[in-house]
């Protein structure tokens, strides 16, 4: 991937996570402006996403670092901001998810 397109599919991986976490700080939508934080961040991400194939990179490489670099982000604020616990297999699930997108992007032509 370019160094732009990299940018594009962290900045999309943030704004994913944000509205991820807001989820759980809007108490089943009960509260209105973590309810705008998803809906803008779930918004800014998938428009970022749609950026990256528009620009010709691959679909199965854009979903597979987003959603694995994404669940990775929202396990570590649950960790962070709400002290959740991970046991030992979580944790290997994590390692596993991380040396996926490793590999993805090791073995990925690097012309898309």
């Amino acid at each position: 991937m370019k160094p732009q397109h990299v940018l594009l599919l962290l900045l999309a991986i943030a704004a994913e996570v944000t509205a991820t976490t807001a989820l759980k700080f809007s108490e089943g939508f009960t509260k209105w402006a973590p309810m705008l934080v998803v809906a803008v961040g779930y918004s800014l991400s998938f428009y970022l996403l749609s950026l990256l194939l528009k620009y010709g990179v691959p679909i199965g490489i854009v979903y597979a670092i987003w959603s694995g670099l994404g669940t990775v982000g929202a396990v570590a604020a649950g960790v962070i901001l709400w002290q959740e616990r991970l046991n030992f297999w979580a944790i290997m699930g994590i390692v596993f998810v991380i040396g996926g997108v490793v590999m993805i992007n090791l073995t990925t032509n690097p012309s898309h």
